[in-house]
Order: structure tokens, then C-alpha cells, then sequence
């Protein structure tokens, strides 16, 4: 078998390790920022924070297995090409709509962060017409080219963590234990049994801390060297990740009245005010710079996204129109733009998407982890899969701990999808019912997939 040349399709294979990183770390770190602490108003501090832990073990075990299929399969369609590989096309088609679940309607929850950040600048301007701003300034920008967008995505990658820095540094000296432990059992002070509801009941918003940092994968075919960049992006992103989500979470926590940061959009900055008051030049800067991380997996996941979209059009999946690439700039400009549309609807979807009284931003987010969680899932046991039937599969880098690191995963993910269906039986249902949708689609374009070849379809590995 032969690996089809990264330019084969018209994307420009021009990407080093450090711009992978950045793309690593830049997808997630809008976590850090805001939707985490939606988690408390379940769970408490430390139930959020037991419940933190067990999902980053489950993201490390999970990326450490899933750094296997990328380096081995570099393909832009990332999930949807591994399982495509794997089980065939039905397979092929529920990863690839499950991504597709994730990362087209994670943006539009960082979008309206991104809105309610400028708000706190200038209440006068509609957060959401601040958030439909943003994505028609990153559309294009991610339309005008992928070295262009990696470098700038890098940037503010590095702005971002470091005022992440700065605010753990700013609010440390007004860190207290037990305004961290107060009432951290889901309200109590002491844990019971009964704060087991609210640990599992916050698994989405822990999952939030690490979401869509799979989205490198999306990417493969525009790396130089993917077999040796991807391992090294996705550990060093991993690792990143966890120190700075259990900082910002505990520091946040601990300088006043955690209840108030739960349920909004911008727990930094009202966390930050609690220290320095609503005049300080910290928290101006604090928010100002604090863009810089949405916008950093803002700008990120529209690269992922995009990337998915075209690779599935490409394969007959979706319609062949949006597998199209500009002809000057070699990007998937229908895809980019087609899956902005779909995220602009959605900021302005709270009737449809207000279920079990959480708000707007919850939901988004609670629909794109289920996303995330099922393609999580068929990603571990496609990789159990493929090590049974190809085992001569080049495989430049090999999840260690085999099998122990991916049952781990795969287990893990099975667990917190059923239970955030538990939690969101409406969402659940509405997730099932999109899946359905497309599943009527795939059935009926089976003509338009069967006079494609192969290679077309899912890449092929040394």
C-alpha cells in the first residue's frame, strides 16, 4: 500500500511540529476559559474537581491510543477515515457524523463567549452579534490559507497560556482553601452518596476542559512530517492541558464565592474582579487577553471542522460541491463557510436549543460532547480492530500499555455517554434523531460513494 502525497487532493502539506502544538493546545484552551464552570453549579468544587480528574485520565489514556491511528492513517478525515478503515462505511459514516456533531457545534458556544468577553468591555454590543462577527473574521482568515492560520493560531496560543499564567498569579495571594471547599460537595460540605448525582450529572463540562483536541488529527495531511510531529504535538498538548485546567480551577475557586462564577461565560474575569476590583488595569488586560484563548479554539475548530467536512464530501458522504478547493488559496473555503452558517443558526437558536433549564452556551456544549464521546468510542475500537486485522499497518508510534491505555478509553468514553444521556435525555434524542438524518442521506447515496475509488474514501498506510 502506498501513502497518497499530502498535496494529492490540493491541501498544502506545509506545517512543522510547534505549529502542530499550537493547533493541539489552541483547540482546547477556550476550556480553560469559560463552560467548565458550569460544572460547579452540579457538582460543587470538589465534585467538579473528582469528576476533572477522571475525565483527564480518561482523555490522556484516550490520546496517547488515538495518536496510534493518526500517525498511522494521516488523513483528514481523522476519525471518520480510522473507523472507515475498521468497519467500513456504515462505520466510516457514524465517526464521521459524530465529529462532524462536535466540532461544528462546539464554535458557536465559544462564539458567545467570545461575545459576552467583549460585552463585559462594552455592554452596549449584543454578544451575539459580536459572536457572528467573529466567525465571519475567521472564516475568512482560515479561507486565506493553512500556514497563515497555523502561525497566527500558535500566536495566540502562547498569549493565551501565558494570561492564564498571569491570572493564577494575580488572584494567588486571595486563594483560600475553604472558599474553594465550601459547600464543595454539590452544595454540602461533607460528601454522601447523593453527591454522586451531581459528579456524573458535570461530566460535560469536564469533558470541556479537554474537547476537540483530537482535532489535530484533521490536520495530518497538511503536516510535513506526520509521524513524527503528530506523537509530539499530542503529548505535549495532553500535558499542557491538565496543568493549566486544574490551576485556572482551583485558583478560580478559591479567592470568594465559587456559586457566583457558576453558570456564566466569563468566570476569569468576574473571578479576577473579586481581587482587584472592576477599575483595575489587570482585569482589563485579563480580558482583553483572555480573547486571545477563545479565539485561539475558536479559530481552531473552524480549521477542524472544515477539514472534516471536506474530507467527507470528498468521499461521497456529503455533497461534492463542499469537497471543493480554492483555486488560489488551497483551502476548503465551501466547507469553512458552509459549517459557519450552521454555527451562526445556532447562536441564535435559543428556543430550539434551551432544554432542562440550562442555558444556551450549556446545551451547545452538552451536544457537542455527545459527539465527541461516540467518536471517542468508535475510534478505541477501531484501533482494537485494526491491530486484529491489518497488523502489518505501518506504525510509527505505538499507544504504550497496549491493551490497558485503549480499554481504558473505550471504557471511559462508553461510561460518560451514557450518563450525559441520563442527564439529557432531550439533547440525547435530538443527537439521535441528527444521526438518523444523516443516516437516511448515507443510505440513499450509496450510487455516489460506489464510483469513487478507494483511495477516495479513506487514506491508505504504508
Amino acid at each position: 500500500m502506498t501513502t497518497p502525497s499530502h498535496s494529492a487532493h490540493g491541501l498544502s502539506a506545509s506545517l512543522g511540529t510547534w505549529q502542530l502544538w499550537g493547533i493541539a493546545v489552541g483547540l482546547v484552551i477556550s476550556g480553560e476559559y469559560f463552560g467548565w464552570s458550569f460544572g460547579w453549579a452540579t457538582a460543587g468544587t470538589l465534585g467538579f474537581l473528582v469528576t476533572t480528574i477522571m475525565v483527564a485520565i480518561m482523555y490522556g489514556t484516550f490520546i496517547f491510543s488515538f495518536t496510534e491511528l493518526t500517525a498511522s492513517i494521516p488523513h483528514a478525515g481523522g476519525p471518520f477515515a480510522y473507523s472507515y478503515h475498521a468497519f467500513g462505511a456504515t462505520g466510516g459514516y457514524l465517526a464521521g457524523m459524530a465529529t462532524l456533531i462536535e466540532f461544528i457545534f462546539a464554535p458557536p458556544a465559544i462564539a458567545l463567549a467570545i461575545g459576552a468577553y467583549l460585552n463585559v468591555q462594552f455592554p452596549a454590543l449584543d454578544p451575539k452579534i459580536a459572536a457572528t462577527g467573529a466567525y465571519v473574521v475567521f472564516m475568512g482568515l482560515n479561507i486565506v490559507g493553512v500556514t497563515i492560520a497555523a502561525t497566527f493560531e500558535l500566536f495566540v496560543t502562547i498569549l493565551a497560556i501565558f494570561e492564564l499564567l498571569v491570572f493564577m498569579g494575580v488572584v494567588a495571594p486571595g486563594f483560600s482553601l475553604a472558599n474553594f471547599t465550601a459547600g464543595g460537595w454539590s452544595g454540602a460540605d461533607e460528601f454522601s452518596l447523593a453527591s454522586l448525582t451531581g459528579i456524573f450529572a458535570a461530566i460535560p463540562f469536564a469533558i470541556w476542559f479537554f474537547l476537540a483536541i483530537e482535532g489535530v488529527a484533521m490536520a495530518a495531511e497538511e503536516v510535513r512530517d506526520p509521524k513524527r510531529s503528530i506523537p509530539i504535538a499530542y503529548t505535549g498538548g495532553i500535558l499542557t492541558l491538565v496543568v493549566l485546567a486544574i490551576g485556572v480551577m482551583v485558583f478560580a475557586g478559591g479567592v470568594g464565592d465559587w456559586t457566583k462564577l457558576a453558570n456564566i461565560n466569563d468566570p476569569l474575569p468576574q473571578a479576577m474582579k473579586t481581587i482587584v476590583g472592576e477599575s483595575s488595569g489587570w482585569l482589563h488586560m485579563l480580558v482583553w487577553l483572555g480573547l486571545f484563548g477563545l479565539v485561539a479554539s475558536f479559530h481552531g475548530i473552524i480549521l477542524g471542522y472544515s477539514r472534516q467536512i471536506y474530507a467527507q464530501a470528498r468521499a461521497g458522504y456529503l455533497p461534492g460541491w463542499l469537497g471543493k478547493i480554492h483555486p488560489r488559496f488551497k483551502t476548503p473555503h465551501r466547507a469553512i463557510i458552509a459549517g459557519g452558517l450552521i454555527g451562526i443558526a445556532a447562536i441564535f437558536s435559543d428556543e430550539v436549543l434551551s432544554f432542562g433549564g440550562q442555558s444556551l452556551t450549556a446545551n451547545i456544549v452538552t451536544m457537542s460532547v455527545f459527539g465527541a464521546l461516540l467518536m471517542y468510542a468508535l475510534s478505541m475500537a477501531a484501533l482494537f480492530k485494526l491491530r486484529a486485522s491489518e497488523p502489518r499497518l505501518a506504525r510509527p508510534y505505538k499507544v504504550p500499555f497496549y491493551p490497558v491505555f485503549p480499554a481504558i478509553a473505550l471504557a471511559g468514553s462508553l461510561v460518560c455517554l451514557g450518563t450525559v444521556a441520563w442527564f439529557n435525555p432531550t439533547l440525547a434524542g435530538l443527537f439521535v434523531l441528527i444521526l438518523a438524518i444523516g443516516y437516511g442521506y448515507f443510505r440513499i447515496t450509496h450510487a455516489q460513494r460506489a464510483a469513487l475509488p478507494f483511495a477516495e474514501l479513506a487514506a491508505e498506510a504504508e
